[in-house]
Order: structure tokens, then sequence, then C-alpha cells
């Protein structure tokens, strides 16, 4: 599927002048308000289908490229909150790539030289003028110092903190809104994942924040070749240039490369996802961005990372219950993986925990060896729309970041491997931390982990066990439910609550038009609100009209089902 980007050269909106806070805000606000109409159009003509839903999608994001780079973010980070939005939406927003047509050699140039205070060729031996990549956020250009060490040069877009400056004003302003006059938004913490979103986003523009994530992120690689960290030239670099080494690389994903140059794609897959445990469990530092763009391979098969703008960290007791979740997956101990999401605030305590638990058991049982098929939901159905009613998910704002990279990380790795094992890659890792017996508190923890991880698997009982285990407890536990249910009686229901609407309609369209009619006679005084009558009896006599449309309709499917 191609990815959705600008397909033109020309300038977007946020690129063609100078904008203040009121037009800004007004522009904001009037892609929101025009995108929450199209959301309630939809529900009231009933038409809430997944091809519309499809559609809105993709006119979001073209209004997102539109409103320039803030948005952009705000659409990658929306494309990992599944408990935000739908399907549609998230595989839609998953598809929007941060490309935007490139500022010109001049005005990189005017840049470079007011940064680091020297002419362009004092600095550089060599400069290529056409950039190598361009973003919403800056673009590279390939270099060479004066000393014959080849770098790229990373500047910043013109402008790009004053527009941050005005985006922030006018988000704030209109999740208030939100939160004033939409009740149903006050179940999400809106303004958590606001706080946080333009955090990162600030510090993504600060390059001199960069080169310093850089530095600690190679430190807490050191002694591990197979991982690279291109090296930061502090000299030439301030918070709107960054110089840096080139290590160029053959992109993650293109797996037919990668085996051109000998390389065993799965390898490649277990060295990113022992990477990424390494630096989610023990360090609490990590890339929060690491799309196909900002990660490649040597031809010796070490992992080059690039871009560290969007890095994030965990902290200690998040970690903490991280690990427990690890490995808790890892042995399929369904209670003690609630257990820590409820801890993290991924999941709210509901009445009946029931349904949670046998759906988070199906996906263990199932999936932690091998690929996630979603035709295989329908088995459990009935606890997925439970869960779903109840609404007891909840994605903390600084969770947000790490579920991206994940499932960012996780596509990455179903490319190279269709048949990817999340537990069979994770074995060196798990392997490595009990080797190390603990160093530490984190690294003491992870060790007991992993060794009663490689306890549980040696004494795994058997599937039968299992599943007379299974069944005792639920037995127990009340949970086993004999549901009957019958089509025909739902049909019915679906009709008769179609006719029920179709009558309200009917009368409210009946006294709408005698009051128009009253009004109309009476002493003339009152005219315009005849009018006013008139046309709300309209409106409702389309209502009527699309009910019995639907009644209609509904009949002669229904008996078709039953012939």
């Amino acid at each position: 599927m191609s990815a959705i980007a600008p397909s033109s050269p020309k300038k977007l909106r946020w690129q063609r002048g100078k904008s203040s806070s009121l037009a800004r805000q007004r522009e904001v606000f009037l892609a929101a308000f025009t995108f929450l109409f199209f959301i309630w159009w939809d529900k009231f003509w009933q038409n809430d289908t997944s091809r519309t839903r499809s559609k809105r999608a993709e006119w979001l994001v073209r209004n997102m490229l539109e409103l320039g780079p803030t948005f952009i973010k705000i659409g990658q980070s929306l494309s990992t909150r599944v408990d935000l939005l739908p399907p549609e939406y998230i595989s839609t927003l998953a598809q929007l790539q941060d490309k935007v047509p490139a500022f010109s050699a001049k005005e990189a140039r005017e840049i470079i030289e007011l940064e680091l205070g020297k002419s362009l060729y004092n600095i550089y031996r060599d400069f290529d003028e056409v950039p190598l990549a361009a973003a919403s956020l800056g673009q590279v250009h390939r270099a060479t110092l004066h000393t014959g060490e080849e770098v790229v040069v990373k500047v910043q877009r013109p402008g790009l903190k004053k527009l941050f400056d005005l985006d922030l004003l006018a988000v704030g302003k209109l999740l208030k809104v939100f939160r004033r006059y939409f009740s149903w938004t006050r179940k999400y913490n809106l303004e958590g994942i606001y706080d946080e979103f333009f955090t990162i986003l600030y510090q993504e523009i600060d390059y001199a924040i960069e080169a310093s994530n850089a530095d600690r992120f190679r430190k807490n690689f050191e002694g591990y070749p197979r991982i690279v960290v291109p090296k930061i030239y502090w000299n030439y670099s301030t918070s709107m240039v960054l110089t840096l080494e080139y290590v160029p690389g053959i992109k993650i994903d293109d797996r037919q490369a990668l085996e051109a140059c000998g390389l065993n794609p799965k390898e490649i897959n277990q060295l990113g996802i022992c990477c990424y445990l390494k630096q989610l469990l023990q360090d609490g530092f990590f890339h929060a961005d690491p799309h196909p763009g900002n990660l490649a391979v040597s031809p010796n098969g070490s992992l080059i990372f690039y871009d560290y703008g969007m890095m994030a960290e965990v902290k200690t007791m998040a970690k903490d219950q991280m690990v427990k979740t690890f490995f808790a997956v890892l042995r399929k101990d369904t209670n003690e993986v609630v257990d820590t999401l409820m801890s993290m605030g991924f999941i709210e305590p509901i009445a009946d925990m029931s349904p949670i638990k046998r759906m988070l058991k199906f996906v263990l049982d199932r999936f932690t060896e091998r690929p996630v098929n979603i035709y295989e939901f329908e088995q459990i159905k009935g606890e997925v729309v439970a869960i779903f009613e109840k609404q007891p998910f909840r994605l903390p704002p600084q969770m947000t970041y790490l579920l991206k990279s994940l499932t960012t990380l996780d596509g990455i790795a179903r490319i190279l491997d269709p048949e990817y094992n999340f537990t069979t890659a994770a074995q060196p890792f798990v392997k490595s931390i009990v080797l190390t017996r603990g160093r530490g508190n984190t690294l003491g923890a992870l060790a007991q982990q992993a060794k009663d991880f490689l306890v549980y698997q040696i004494n795994k009982p058997s599937r039968m066990e299992i599943l007379l285990e299974r069944l005792e407890e639920r037995i127990e536990r009340g949970e086993l439910m004999i549901q009957v249910k019958s089509s025909e009686s739902d049909r019915t229901l679906k009709r008769i609550n179609i006719a029920v609407k179709a009558l309200i309609y009917a009368c409210l369209t009946g006294f709408l038009v005698l009051a128009g009619v009253v009004l109309l006679l009476g002493t003339g005084l009152y005219t315009g609100w005849a009018i006013a009558t008139f046309v709300a009896a309209g409106f409702s006599g389309l209502s009527l009209i699309r009910s019995l449309v639907q009644l209609s309709i509904r009949e002669k499917i229904d008996n078709l089902a039953e012939q």
C-alpha cells in the first residue's frame, strides 16, 4: 500500500507565508469542526460504514499535511491510538509520511552560516546543495569536512519554532472547547497527551538535545559492535544545525537487498528485537521513531540508527512493571499480565474482569508463537464486544511513543519475516540477562524474571493439564455460559426499532406542520417563526422518509433471509 504524501512540489498551506495567531487558530478550528460535522452527518444518516470511515480518514490525512509539521506529527501519533480511533483511521494514518517539499539551498546556506558564524566553505570542503531527504522539520545535505571526513548536515526548516508556538496555542484552545462542549472527550486524558506531545515536539527541533541523545544512546551500546550510532561533530553543531558522521546502509525493510548482500532477515529481526528490549527494559531510554527511514543495516549485518530527535524515557516504576509484563507474556500468565497492565494504567478496573482475561488468554495462547490472524477473534466476539462497551482500556500519555515504536518495529519485523515469532526472537535477550546474574536493581530484577521463565519452560505442564486447569478455574468462577441467540428475534427487534423511530418522526412532522399553519394564519406577527417551524418540519420529514426507506429495505432483507 502506498504511503500518503504530497504528490507535487507545490508549497503547502503552512509554507505559503506568515500566519498570525488568529489566522492559525481559524485554520485549525475550521479543519477540526469540518471533520466533526462529517462524523455527525454520517451518524445522522446512519452511513457510518467502513468505506465512509476510510474516506473521512483520507480527508483527515490530506488536511493534516496541509496544516503542517505539528499536525503531521499528531497524525503519526494517533496512528497507534486504538483506544481513540476506529481501525480505518488507524490504518490510514499509519500511511502518513512526513514528506514535504525541500526549502531552497540558499536558505539552508544562510541558516548554517548564521548558526556557525563562518562561511559555508570555511566549514565544509564540499557541500551538496541537493538534499538527501526533506521532511517537515528540516532537511539533510551531504558534505565533506576539510579533514576529509564524510558527514551529513541536518538543517532546521526556517520559521519552525514560531509555527509550533502558534499551534501550541491553537490546539490548547481547541481542547478546551472540546472538553467544555463535547462530554465524550472528557473520558480521555487529552490534556496529558497534549503536554507529552508538545514536550517531545519542542525537544525534536532542538538539535543540541538530539546530539546529546545520540551520545547517550551510543554510551548505552558501548561493547555492542552490531549497533551503530553515527558520531556527532559538536564543533559544527548548534540548536538548528547538526553535523554527524555519514554512515550509509541498506534500508531495513528492503528484504531483497538484504538477501542480495548475504544477510539473513531473521537474524536482523532478532537483533532489532533484542536491541529494543535492552532499550526498554534495561536502559529505560529508547528510540521513539524507528520507521524504515531511521533504521538501516550495514553490509556486515550491523544495525544503524539515524535521527535521535524523538527519544523517550521509561520511568523506573514503569520499567519494573514492563519487565514483569514481558516475562508474564512469555509465560502466558494472564493474571500477571492483567495486574501489571492495571499498574501501568493501561486497564481501568471494572466490576467483571473476566472478559478482559479471556481475551488476553486467547491472544497469549494463539499469537505469542505465530502471526496474528484477525479473523480468529471471531471465536471470542462476545468478549470483545463486552470489553469495548465498557471501554476499560486506556493509553497513558507517556506510553504513546512506546506503543508507536513497538507497532512500527512489529510492522518491519513482519516484512522481513512473515512467520516472525516474538518469543523466539526474544530468546537471546532472555539468555543474556540470565548470564549477567544481575548488576544493580534493574538487571537483578531482569535476571530473576528470566530465570523464572526458564524454570517455567522446563516444568511447563502438558497441554491437557493446562486445559483441565482452565476448565476448573472457569467452573469455580462461574464463567461458563450458554448463549442462546435467535437471529429471527434480532431481525424483528431491529424492524421494531426503526418503526418506532418512524412513528416518532411522523408525529413530530405533523405537530410542526400544524404549529406552522397556526402561526401563519394568526395575526401575521409570527411569519418568521412559522417559516422556521416549516423548515424544522422539513428536516423531520426527511428523517421520516429515511426511516421508512430503511424499514422497507430491512423487511426485504429479512424476507430473503427467511426464504
